[in-house]
C-alpha cells in the first residue's frame, strides 16, 4: 500500500455567478477529496477581497481543505483545478509531519 502524507489546499474561487455558486463548486471539490482521500477538515474563509484583479474581478470566496492521500491524487486535484472554470487561484501544499 502507498504511503500517505497530509495535504491543504487553498482555493479562490470566483464570485461571477454568486456565493451559492462558489460553495457548490467547492462542494463538488470536496466530495471528489472525500472520494479518493481521507478528508481533515473544510475551513470556509468566505468572500474577501483579493490584493489585485483576477480576471476583472475584485473578491473571491476562500476555503481552506486539509485532507490525506497518496502522491498521486493531489496532482490529478490540480488538474482539475486548473480545467474548472469558477477556479481563480489553487495551491497544493504538503505539510511537514
Amino acid at each position: 500500500m502507498a504511503v500517505k502524507a497530509n495535504y491543504e489546499t487553498v482555493l479562490v474561487l470566483s464570485l461571477k455567478n454568486g456565493e451559492e455558486a462558489a460553495q457548490a463548486l467547492l462542494e463538488k471539490f470536496t466530495k471528489r477529496i472525500e472520494k479518493y482521500a481521507t478528508l481533515q477538515s473544510v475551513d470556509e474563509w468566505g468572500k474577501r477581497k483579493l490584493a489585485y484583479l483576477i480576471n476583472k474581478e475584485s473578491e473571491g470566496y476562500y476555503a481552506l481543505i486539509n485532507f490525506e492521500s497518496t502522491p498521486e491524487f493531489p496532482a490529478e486535484l490540480d488538474r482539475r483545478y486548473k480545467i474548472t472554470d469558477g477556479v481563480l487561484r489553487s495551491i497544493i501544499v504538503k505539510k511537514d509531519e
